[in-house]
């Protein structure tokens, strides 16, 4: 190929990488899809997306999931309690909590919201509060549910027998680094 044809070939690529994709719909509406496709007549419901997701643990996806059913809900109380639940696994404890409250603003029945707030205070050592948010989960189930109850057992314990709770066996000791300051030492 000669220099001149060389650069004509260059320019007419440079031409038309500049000109952008073409638009699909465009050129394909009206077209029927390829024979064996499956027709897709609505979208998948989103909180069941994201209630699919959470199962699988994908928590993060899970929201996005929630945020769509969202804008095509609007803020049920499905959906709050859904978006609080997310944020509680991914570790977002006041996200969680006000979604949770709003959730139990919209439905005062909605134990998943009430058991969900449950778990957020025990996480940020409101055990007490918990304690009572059980409470009202269990009797809202009226004690059908072996989780809620085992949530309740925990608070009740946590807020009777307050004593520095590990969850494992670790030995902690006190060390003194100079004046007047500590270190907290684990020896497994």
């Amino acid at each position: 190929m000669s220099p001149p044809a060389a650069w004509l070939v260059v320019a007419t690529l440079a031409l038309a990488a500049c000109t952008g994709p073409r638009p699909l719909a465009g050129d394909l509406a009206g077209l029927a899809p390829p024979p064996g496709t499956a027709a897709v007549r609505e979208a998948v419901d989103g909180l069941e997306v994201g209630h699919r997701l959470m199962g699988a643990g994908e928590y993060e996806l899970a929201l996005r999931a929630y945020l769509r059913g969202a804008s095509e809900q609007g803020a049920t109380v499905d959906v709050l309690s859904a978006l609080g639940s997310a944020n509680l696994r991914l570790g977002r404890l006041q996200q969680a909590e006000l979604l949770l409250r709003r959730a139990i603003e919209a439905d005062e029945s909605f134990v998943p919201a009430w058991n969900n707030l449950g778990v957020v205070l025990m996480e940020t050592g409101r055990p007490g509060e918990a304690r009572r948010v059980f409470q009202t989960a269990f009797a809202l189930d009226r004690g059908r549910s072996d989780d809620i109850r085992e949530n309740l057992r925990r608070a009740i314990e946590k807020t009777e027998n307050p004593v520095y709770d590990l969850g494992n066996e670790n030995n902690l000791r006190l060390v003194r680094r100079g004046q007047g300051r500590y270190l907290l030492l684990s020896t497994p």
